[in-house]
C-alpha cells in the first residue's frame, strides 16, 4: 500500500511539473503568430540549454524556418519572446521607438557589477553612456594607438621566438592574451608581459565571466529571478577582482588624474565631482560615484574590450587562412601602407586601409560575436508591432538574429562565401540600414566599436607583416563547418582552433 501511495505522489508531481512546463505554450497560438513548436520546459532552446549549440545558432534556425514571416513567436524555456525578421520593424523598435525599448531586459540589480553600461536599465544607461562615450572618441583613440602598436609588436615577437620552423598555434588564447594586454594598458595603465603569471589569474576570471551557467535558464523559467541571483551570475570573486584592480590603479596615481587621459583618469576626475548626471528637458538623472559604480564600469571596459576584440581577431585570422586570395590582397595592402609610412602604424593609416576594413566587416558578418544579448530589448509598455495586428505586453522580450539576417540570401547572396567586396560603398549603401548588426543598431549600439576595430586591425597588420597564415589539420574548411563554442556567453570558435604561422622571410 505504501508503494502505491508513493507512486501516486510521484505521478501527481510529474503531472504538476509537466503542466508547469507547458503553461505558456499557447501564448503565440492564441495571438495567431507563427512559430516553431516548443518542447516541454525547454521551449525552443533545448540545444542551447544542454550546451549542444551556441544560443545565437538556435535563434538563427528559428529565423530560417519562417522565411515569409515578419515576426516569429518562440519560447526561451517557458518565457514567450518575439523574434523580429522584418528590417523595417527592427528599425522601428531599435531606432524610431527606441525610448520604449531602451532596456536590454538583462538588468542584474544596482548593488554590484550589474550597474555597468551594457546591463544597466535605460535611465542609468543614459547617464553612463553620455559620461563614458568620450573615452572612445577618435582623438582619444589616436592618443593610445602607440600603446596598442607596442603590444602587438610584443606578441608578434613572441611568436617569432617560439620556433624556427613554421609553428602551429592555438589562435584563440593567443589573440585573447593580446587584447587582455591592450585593455590593461589603455584602460588601467598596467603593463603586462606575455609571460607574466598574472595571465593565469586572468584566465580564472575569464572562466567565471564568460563560461555559461544555468542562471540565465532559470531566469527564463522565472522572469526577474536574475536580479535576486546577481551574485551567481557575476560571482563575488569577479567583483573583488575589479574592486582590487581599481583600488590598485587609484593608489598608483595617488587618487589624481594623470596625463594618460584613459579610463581610470576619467574615473578619478568623476570621483572629485562626487556624482555624474544627465539632464533631459526638466528631468535630471544623477548617479553617485561609489566603489560599486567604478568597479562596474571597469568590468564593462574589460568585458567589452577584451573578449569581443580577441575573438574577432581569431575569426579574422581563421578566415584569412582558409581564403588565401583574400590574405594575399591584405598582405599587399599592408606592405604598401608600411612602405608609405616608413614602418610606422598610426590610427589614420590603419583606418585608411579600405580592403582590410572590408575584411573586418565581412568577418563580423559571418561571425557576429555579440549576438543573443546585445540585440534584444524589453518592452517598457504595451506596444503594437508596426504593419501587423500583434500587440505585445509590457515586459515582453523582443529579439533580433544578427546571424539570421547576415546569412539571409535577400541581403547577402551566397552568404557562406567570404567576400569583403560586399562592403564596397556601392554595395553597402544599397542594403537596408539594419541589415548589418555586428555592433547592434540604434542608440544602444556598441560604444567601443572603434576601439575594437583598432585593436583587431593593429594585430593583423603587425602579424601579417611577418607571417602568412595556413590552415592546420583541424582547421574547419569554411564557416559552414565551424562549430562554435557552446559553453561561452559570446560566440567564439573552438578553443583548440589551430593555424600555421609561416614566416614570410
Amino acid at each position: 500500500m505504501f508503494m502505491l501511495y508513493v507512486t501516486l505522489v510521484l505521478l501527481v508531481v510529474i503531472c504538476i511539473l509537466y503542466l508547469f512546463s507547458i503553461r505558456t505554450f499557447n501564448y503565440w497560438k492564441n495571438k495567431n503568430v507563427a512559430g516553431p513548436k516548443p518542447v516541454p520546459l525547454f521551449g525552443n532552446i533545448a540545444q542551447t540549454a544542454f550546451r549542444e549549440k551556441y544560443m545565437g545558432e538556435d535563434i538563427k534556425e528559428i529565423y530560417e524556418q519562417f522565411p515569409n514571416e515578419k515576426i516569429v513567436g518562440f519560447y526561451r524555456m517557458t518565457s514567450p519572446a518575439l523574434l523580429i525578421r522584418d528590417l523595417d520593424i527592427v528599425k522601428a523598435i531599435m531606432i524610431k521607438d527606441f525610448d520604449l525599448f531602451i532596456d536590454r531586459g538583462m538588468e542584474f540589480g544596482k548593488d554590484g557589477l550589474g550597474v555597468n553600461m551594457f546591463h544597466a536599465d535605460g535611465e542609468t544607461w543614459k547617464v553612463l553612456r553620455s559620461t563614458f562615450s568620450p573615452i572612445f572618441s577618435t582623438g582619444k583613440l589616436k592618443n593610445i594607438t602607440y600603446l596598442i602598436s607596442e603590444y602587438a609588436d610584443k606578441h608578434v615577437h613572441y611568436i617569432e621566438q617560439l620556433h624556427s620552423e613554421p609553428p602551429e598555434m592555438k589562435v584563440v588564447p593567443l589573440t585573447r592574451n593580446y587584447t587582455i594586454a591592450t585593455v590593461m594598458a589603455t584602460a588601467f595603465g598596467l603593463d603586462l608581459d606575455i609571460n607574466d603569471n598574472v595571465y593565469k589569474k586572468l584566465a580564472d576570471i575569464d572562466k567565471l565571466m564568460f563560461s555559461t551557467n544555468f542562471v540565465l535558464e532559470l531566469d527564463m523559467l522565472f522572469p526577474g529571478l536574475i536580479k535576486t541571483l546577481e551574485t551567481y551570475v557575476l560571482p563575488k570573486k569577479i567583483q573583488i577582482f575589479f574592486e582590487d584592480l581599481v583600488s590598485t590603479v587609484i593608489k598608483q596615481r595617488n587618487g589624481e588624474p594623470t596625463d594618460r587621459n584613459d579610463f581610470m583618469d576619467l574615473i578619478l576626475a568623476m570621483r572629485k565631482e562626487g556624482e555624474i548626471s544627465k539632464t533631459r528637458g526638466d528631468n535630471t538623472i544623477s548617479l553617485t560615484i561609489t566603489n560599486n559604480l567604478i568597479a562596474a564600469q571597469a568590468f564593462f571596459f574589460y568585458f567589452g574590450g577584451y573578449e569581443t576584440s580577441g575573438t574577432t581577431t581569431a575569426f579574422l585570422l581563421y578566415e584569412l587562412s582558409v581564403n588565401p586570395d583574400v590574405q594575399s590582397k591584405v598582405i599587399a595592402e599592408i606592405d604598401e601602407m608600411l612602405e608609405k609610412m616608413n614602418g610606422k602604424v598610426t590610427y589614420d593609416s590603419l583606418m585608411g586601409m579600405s580592403y582590410l576594413g572590408r575584411v573586418f566587416d565581412e568577418t563580423l558578418r559571418m561571425h557576429p560575436v555579440v549576438e543573443s544579448f546585445a540585440v534584444q530589448r524589453n518592452a517598457l509598455r504595451e506596444y503594437k508591432i508596426p504593419d501587423t495586428d500583434v500587440t505585445i505586453p509590457k515586459g515582453m522580450l523582443v529579439c533580433v538574429s544578427p546571424s539570421g539576417i547576415h546569412y539571409d540570401e535577400k541581403y547577402y547572396p551566397n552568404p557562406y562565401v567570404f567576400d569583403p567586396d560586399r562592403f564596397l560603398p556601392e554595395n553597402a549603401n544599397n542594403r537596408h540600414s539594419c541589415a548589418y548588426l555586428a555592433f547592434g543598431v540604434g542608440p544602444r549600439n556598441c560604444v567601443g566599436q572603434r576601439l575594437g576595430k583598432l585593436q583587431v586591425l593593429m594585430y593583423v597588420v603587425k602579424l601579417l607583416s611577418k607571417f602568412r597564415l595556413e590552415p592546420s589539420d583541424n582547421t574547419p574548411s569554411s564557416a559552414k563547418n565551424m562549430k562554435y563554442n557552446a559553453r561561452r556567453l559570446l560566440r567564439g570558435p573552438p578553443e583548440d582552433l589551430s593555424l600555421r604561422f609561416v614566416n614570410r622571410n
